[in-house]
């Protein structure tokens, strides 16, 4: 056995990212400066395990976790994560090596000390290793965790809980076998999916989710370029190609991610070209690209899987190449809108040059990586249908128009701004960008060879993608040549669109999402603090704040719950009246308690809740229980009388004659009512059907060993309940400092 056969590439590649966060942050703390090239130094030896995990092929590393539930740490370098591992290293290194120099300039610019490098290159490798983990990850826990790591959305993990309840499994190789074999899709894994779509479509910024992305530009450029094309933003459609299998089942979920495809695709598109600030220029251009990609995933069969996998390589090298231009330009003049520069070209010749490249293959000009993502979206879209062929080169051209617009803007025409010379650790790494732009427009193999793996995990199976150049007049050829000629006369028509544009990015700023997400925040914002200012008046206004929301929500579960047959009302047996009798007691003696307005007789009468519930634990056979609650009660009523005499009595007089305002008593008494019967029915639902497996009891003696505990009571408190036991152990300790520091601040001098 050869040494890469032996050697565990999945398990190297997430030990290499996960460490390089925590190592470059420790070699920062030793010294700052040195953080920069400790930063690149692990980030290349991720991209280079990266590189050899894609030529070892597939290999996969697991342990058993907990294996009585069936939860294993298991992950694995399929073609699917493969591709996207590519992806976070690359770009990562080559945007690390861009920040080296870019983020000394930036704290100095804003005035701020040097040292918060550790910090930015510490959180921007989190990224990265959060980013390779979820790839590799085959466990829906593990996907939740990594997913966590770059911002969760609660949608995801609803949906991951279901999933793993409809099939009894987390272990998503398991998993998804059985969703294909199976001959229809139940209504409950059709809703999961649907959340975890959800979930990735809101990361990926799609409408109408699309509004967060732009906002977050305040970010250094670097990060941008980053999270845009190889990690975060990246996550979501990573996680559709992850869960495609299932998500092609569902006939409802491929049109829906048609629709939002196709409107994130004219939204961004339309909002791209009516900004001025040159990284929302591309923040909007994101949420197009990536709706092309949603849109080849809607459209779905094997070129829309392909082209939605290729796209997002493509996508990913040009995206990152462009904002790192941006942060190029606006070092080098100071300028950070399209209407203040221009005609750059002359002063930064090469720079224009690596980020033409880069425009060009967003535009899908030839010989560039970009073109052929192009032909596999017009070859998914002709085999749809007409209608989706002309939306197709219309969306198209609209990325034509808004990337010739950046790229023509910043470059050609008068020079507006002086540019000064800027570091060639700013340039290189977008030369490379491009270079590998060209090279994949000129050699597609081994884009191909990346490529190709990650869509037989989407599809199930091998399919060979047909990318070349054809010079003849197929649908693909005049759908590229349509799209040049509309995309170029938008570019240079500019004036009799241009209001147009401005009126429909105005209406979505006015009743858009972004406006709806602002009126439903600040309107919770108002209840918030309504609720805060009922809840903090008195006691009964706290209660009121709990037992209300509690009794509204159990009643709706009552309300929407079949429970027909599932209450039923037994004999009494005369061995049972005692039992009834002292229950009986208790309750009395609770009403009597909201009564009474004499502090002792109330005191005295909630003893005897108490004491009439211990006779009935000793009926039920709990001795011990019984015993304990004695003797806590015996310890409160005592605590009680203790508090009442040492209070004075002309307080006590008032508060028994102070009569409750009216509003307050109708308060409570509709509460009380209302807890009252909800408790009833809940505790008589339950009691009426008692489960039928087997005891907790009995599941915790059996579960002891697992445990490794030899008597079943050390085992619940110290592994069961060791979380409540530790809590438990936390407030005892709390308190006993507080007494201490009470003893001590009362100790006389």
């Amino acid at each position: 056995m050869n040494w890469t056969s032996a050697l565990n590439w999945t398990l190297l590649l997430l030990i290499v990212a996960l460490a390089a966060a925590p190592v470059s942050v420790a070699v920062g703390f030793v010294r700052p400066a040195w953080t920069a090239p400790a930063a690149i130094a692990t980030t290349a030896v991720a991209f280079a395990v990266a590189v050899g995990v894609a030529f070892a092929g597939d290999s996969r590393w697991e342990v058993n976790w907990i294996p009585t539930w069936d939860l294993r740490l298991a992950f694995a370098a399929d073609g699917l994560a493969r591709l996207y591992a590519l992806l976070a290293t690359g770009i990562g290194l080559l945007v690390v090596v861009y920040a080296s120099r870019y983020l000394p300039l930036h704290l100095e610019h804003h005035e701020r000390s040097p040292d918060e490098l550790v910090r930015f290159f510490g959180w921007l490798l989190l990224f990265m290793g959060a980013m390779v983990g979820l790839v590799l990850a085959q466990s829906l826990i593990l996907l939740f965790v990594f997913w966590d790591l770059t911002a969760v959305a609660s949608y995801f993990l609803i949906g991951f809980v279901l999933l793993a309840q409809s099939y009894g499994t987390d272990h998503i190789p398991a998993l998804l076998p059985e969703v294909e074999a199976a001959a229809a899709i139940p209504g409950t894994v059709a809703a999961a999916t649907a959340l975890v779509v959800v979930g990735a479509l809101a990361k990926s910024a799609q409408v109408p989710f699309h509004f967060w992305l732009p906002r977050a530009m305040a970010a250094p450029t670097p990060v941008s370029a980053y999270l845009h094309s190889a990690a975060m933003v990246a996550a979501g459609v990573f996680l559709v190609g992850r869960f495609y299998p299932l998500i092609a089942r569902i006939d409802w979920l491929l049109d829906a991610l048609l629709i939002v495809g196709l409107g994130s695709m004219a939204v961004g598109g339309v909002l791209a070209l009516t900004r001025d600030v040159l990284k929302q220029i591309l923040a909007y251009s994101t949420i197009s690209q990536y709706g092309y990609v949603v849109t080849m995933f809607g459209l779905g069969g094997e070129h829309g899987v392909a082209g939605a996998t290729f796209y997002v390589l493509a996508h990913a090298l040009a995206k990152s190449a462009l904002f790192l231009a941006a942060g190029a330009v606006t070092e080098a003049t100071g300028e950070d809108r399209l209407a203040g520069i221009g005609g750059l070209a002359r002063r930064l010749p090469l720079l224009a040059v690596a980020s033409g490249v880069a425009a060009a293959a967003l535009a899908a000009l030839p010989l560039t990586a970009g073109f052929f993502k192009d032909e596999l979206f017009f070859a998914a879209a002709v085999e749809y249908g007409a209608g989706m062929t002309m939306v197709a080169v219309a969306g198209a051209a609209l990325t034509f128009a808004y990337i010739g617009r950046f790229w023509t803007g910043i470059f050609l025409g008068r020079e507006r701004a002086t540019a000064h010379s800027i570091s060639p650790a700013l340039v290189w790494p977008v030369v490379a960008l491009a270079v590998a732009v060209v090279f994949g427009g000129v050699w597609l193999a081994p884009f191909l060879a990346v490529v190709e793996p990650a869509v037989r995990v989407s599809l199930g199976d091998a399919v060979p993608i047909e990318a070349a150049y054809h010079f003849d007049l197929r649908a693909e050829n005049v759908m590229a040549l349509a799209t040049w000629v509309v995309g170029g006369g938008l570019l240079v028509t500019r004036r009799a669109w241009w209001s147009a544009a401005i009126g429909a990015a105005w209406i979505g700023d006015l009743a858009g999402p972004a406006r709806l997400y602002a009126l439903s925040l600040g309107g919770l914002n108002a209840l918030s603090d309504w609720m805060h200012r009922i809840e903090v008046r008195d006691l009964r206004g706290r209660l009121a704040a709990v037992l209300f929301p509690a009794g509204l929500l159990v009643g709706l579960a009552m309300m929407t719950t079949p429970t027909v047959g599932q209450f039923s009302v037994g004999p009494l047996p005369g061995s049972e009246l005692p039992l009834a009798f002292l229950v009986g007691v208790a309750a009395i003696s609770a009403v009597v308690v909201t009564i009474s307005r004499d502090h002792l007789r109330i005191a005295l009468t909630l003893s005897c809740v108490g004491y009439s519930l211990a006779v009935v634990y000793a009926f039920l056979g709990a001795p011990d229980v019984a015993l304990v609650a004695v003797l806590i009660e015996t310890i409160f009523a005592l605590l009680f009388l203790g508090m009442l005499t040492l209070m004075p009595r002309t307080i006590l007089r008032f508060e028994t004659k102070r009569a409750d305002e009216r509003t307050h008593e109708r308060r409570d008494l509709l509460l009380g009512v209302v807890a009252t019967v909800l408790m009833f029915l809940v505790v008589w639902g339950a009691l009426s059907r008692p489960s039928a497996q087997s005891s907790v009891v009995g599941d915790q003696i059996e579960g002891t060993p697992l445990a490794h505990g030899k008597d079943v009571v050390t085992t619940i408190l110290a592994d069961f309940r060791g979380f409540d036991t530790l809590g438990e152990v936390t407030v005892i300790a709390i308190v006993l400092l507080g007494v201490t520091r009470l003893l001590r601040w009362g100790r006389a001098p």
